[in-house]
């Protein structure tokens, strides 16, 4: 009798999702590195609560300034 559940056994179609990369693992590190420095130049609370807030969104900002940069 085989488990069926070991990795070993896995094949191709199987209903498990596998996920490969290291893109969550990257922008987890950039967000708390950004909200970081957004929240040490924050002079009130709430200056540090929109930072916050800018260091979820910053890489739509990223993507915006180079697209403008492109004319595109």
């Amino acid at each position: 009798m085989t488990d069926e559940t070991s990795s070993s056994s896995c094949k191709c179609g199987s209903h498990k999702k596998v996920k490969c990369g290291a893109g969550g693992g990257v922008y987890g590190l950039a967000f708390i590195g950004a909200a970081v420095y957004y929240i040490q130049h924050a002079d009130t609370f709430w200056m540090g609560a929109l930072g916050i807030l800018k260091a979820i969104i910053w890489p739509a900002m990223v993507i915006y300034k180079v697209l403008e940069f492109f004319g595109m």
